[in-house]
């Protein structure tokens, strides 16, 4: 057998002559199965394993309601075709990029952009700082559906029927003026107060629910990804089979039809609006969980030659598919909503009706429809009544139009705790499809949030050695942590926090984080040599269209995102919904100063890591090229723990030369693996001064 050549055809370049990269990756003699530079990392115990757990963090609570209500308020089938040409140039090559880079590696968010460069590893800690943040309010999510979950369990549902005031026998006035289940929502499970300014006492049952959420968390990664993949086979499972049977249900509902309707019926002059495609951008982005370092811990754990570009096109298709079949189940729910709020409008106008034809009146615009059995009347014949003889009939009659109760857009908690909920008191056996719709969420949601702290803890455990050894300590204390800081979302005024920390406290780091991971790869380590190391990972080369998404489209559109959103939060200005309780309705406040400032410091902090990093490293270059003694040891270690092909230098007697086997390729000055399974990672440090003669690095 012969030696394999270089894949780029220059048989004879040696190391030197091709550049080298900030760290280099020195192949050890191994097994050729995964495993790290210590030797002791974990992997998962099949491919379906981890397509479970790269499905289950992607498809998350956005796919069943955010997406939905874009699609509601932006052109339908329209916006729809607009997402997948997003998705198609900017989030398969980016979800691609951070699956590459950290199957290669293996290493979580921190060590991959360390390992690049010193000066990036300030974006691994933003994206551990933004996972926190989004993990703190996730999880009040999950324990809103634990407690709903647990109020389904009886029978009428409590949110059926306005309550009644014990002391004047009527019902409650707030309940009177919005809706029974709205009531139950702001009430009874947040009692929430009438602006962020009030913050209230403590809610006890949902701080009781966001600690039984946060232990569900611990528990279920206390052992790392070997018992968090195990909890994956049924979180991640679970909300499709849930989702099939309400879209059977809801397809024999009176209404469905016109839902799917609405949903895909395209309106193509959305398209020249700008923030239509900062929405779609937004959601591309945050669908497929790009910048938090989840995407990269989870790809870490494979086997190097796993197909990933295979598996990036696979979760994408997955992830949108999953985005329609939830749209489908949403739309055909708000069209039976809309259908029924329309014939009860109908059956009121007519009992006006019924009182007026007792009176005695015989105008001559009375209706021609059957007015003895008022239930035969169809929505169609009293709509053509009224358009007719609208003008003549008094103020107490009025329209009952199903469009525009579908163009009632419901946007969030709202969707998924107001509108479906008195969707499914409407439903025969009520309790059960209430708990298992609530059981679907709480599912998606977990599956969610242990990404996400996967996002936190891969990262830290593989930078910080001490954290490493004490895996169950670190995951424990992580999960207290967030439940001491997220009782400031059990407070009256939690949701008001909630709402904050999903607008503003994720978007922009996160696209901030995305931009730098982009431009390293495109610019600083570049994306013919990102290619090459791909090629050589998975035996295969990767289009050549990806060079120039990388390089161009993406950032392109990533830039262009963050300032749209910048220019957005400028003017428009920071605002949020707060439920009035004396109006029974809601309203748009603006956040008070405290609050504004708190929302800068969110921003700020999150963001702040990659500058620090970048400034840090300089400063210690500088220093250390100044003392010369410094400079000689670290050329001697370096000398002790480098071995180089094209080095002319003999390797100390001590250490022993790595030996190739033919058909193995050669070590090349790459940050992604070549060929052999085991590495040893060499200490960044140590090569920091080389930086500054062959940088690679930001």
């Amino acid at each position: 057998m012969t030696e394999k050549p270089p894949l780029d055809g220059s048989e004879g370049r040696t190391w030197m002559e091709e550049g080298r990269s900030q760290t280099q990756l020195t192949a050890v003699d191994g097994p050729d199965e995964a495993a790290t530079d210590d030797g002791d990392r974990p992997a998962w115990d099949s491919k379906i394993q981890y397509v479970l757990a790269q499905v289950g963090f992607s498809v998350g609570l956005g796919n069943v309601w955010r997406f939905p209500y874009l699609c509601h308020q932006n052109g339908g089938g329209a916006f729809m075709l607009l997402y997948v040409f997003l998705l198609v140039v900017v989030g398969v090559p980016l979800f691609f990029m951070e699956l590459a880079a950290g199957q290669s590696i293996r290493q979580g968010s921190i060590g991959v952009w360390k390992h690049i460069s010193p000066k990036l590893g300030g974006i691994g800690y933003s994206s551990c700082m933004v996972c926190f943040y989004v993990a703190l309010y996730y999880n009040v999510i999950i324990a809103w559906s634990l407690f709903y979950m647990g109020n389904s369990f009886q029978y009428p549902l409590p949110w059926e029927k306005c309550p009644t005031n014990v002391t004047s026998n009527d019902t409650v006035k707030e309940c009177a003026g919005s809706s029974p289940t709205s009531y139950f929502w702001f009430r009874k499970a947040l009692n929430i107060t009438n602006s962020i300014e009030e913050s209230g006492e403590f809610n006890p049952i949902m701080t009781g629910c966001l600690l039984a959420a946060w232990a569900i968390v611990a528990l279920a990664m206390i052992k790392g990804i070997k018992s968090s993949a195990k909890v994956m086979y049924f979180s991640s499972i679970f909300p499709y089979v849930v989702l099939f049977i309400f879209l059977i249900r809801g397809l024999l509902l009176d209404g469905a039809l016109e839902g799917i309707t609405y949903m895909f019926y395209p309106k193509l002059e959305i398209w020249g609006n700008v923030q239509v495609w900062r929405q779609a951008a937004t959601q591309v982005f945050f669908a497929l969980g790009l910048g938090y370092g989840s995407v990269i811990a989870y790809s870490s754990y494979n086997p190097v030659h796993n197909n990933c570009h295979r598996d990036a096109l696979m979760v994408s298709c997955i992830n949108f598919m999953t985005s329609v079949l939830a749209s489908l189940v949403v739309f055909i729910v708000l069209g039976f909503r809309a259908k029924n709020i329309a014939l009860r409008c109908v059956a009121e106008n007519l009992s006006v009706l019924n009182l007026l034809a007792s009176s005695g009146s015989n105008q001559h615009w009375w209706p021609w429809f059957n007015m003895t059995d008022v239930s035969t009347v169809t929505l169609a014949e009293y709509r053509e009544w009224y358009h007719l003889y609208s003008s003549m009939v008094g103020p107490k009659i009025t329209d009952c139009s199903l469009e525009q109760e579908m163009n009632k857009g419901v946007e969030g908690t709202g969707l998924a705790f107001i509108a479906f909920t008195e969707v499914m008191a409407f439903f025969p056996a009520s309790p059960f499809w209430s708990a298992l719709f609530f059981l679907m969420l709480l599912n998606l949601g977990l599956s969610t949030m242990f990404g996400t702290m996967q996002g936190i803890l891969t990262p830290l455990m593989d930078n910080f050695s001490l954290l490493g050894h004490h895996r169950t300590l670190l995951t424990v204390s992580s999960c207290a942590l967030g439940f001491i800081i997220g009782l400031l979302f059990t407070q009256r005024s939690g949701n008001y926090f909630v709402t904050m920390f999903d607008d503003y406290s994720a978007t922009l780091p996160l696209v901030i984080v995305v931009i730098f991971e982009t431009i390293s790869v495109a610019w600083v380590y570049g994306t013919d040599r990102f290619l090459d190391d791909i090629e050589i990972m998975l035996k295969w080369r990767p289009p050549v269209v990806y060079k120039y998404l990388w390089k161009y489209v993406c950032l392109l559109a990533m830039v262009s995102l963050l300032a749209a959103s910048l220019l957005r939060m400028v003017f428009k200005g920071p605002t949020y919904t707060a439920w009035n309780q004396s109006t029974a309705s809601e309203m748009t406040l603006e956040y008070p100063g405290w609050a504004l400032a708190m929302i800068i410091m969110l921003i700020v902090f999150a963001s702040l890591p990659v500058p620090v990093s970048y400034i840090y490293s300089l400063v210690k270059n500088r220093w250390v090229r100044s003392t010369p003694s410094q400079v000689e040891v670290g050329q001697e270690m370096r000398r002790e723990l480098y071995t180089k092909c094209s080095s002319t230098e003999q390797p100390d007697s001590h250490f022993q030369p790595v030996h190739f086997r033919e058909d193995e390729v050669h070590p090349r000055p790459a940050f992604l693996s070549v060929g052999n399974e085991h590495y040893r990672l060499l200490s960044q440090e140590e090569d920091e001064e080389e930086e500054e003669e062959q940088d690679t690095g930001v």
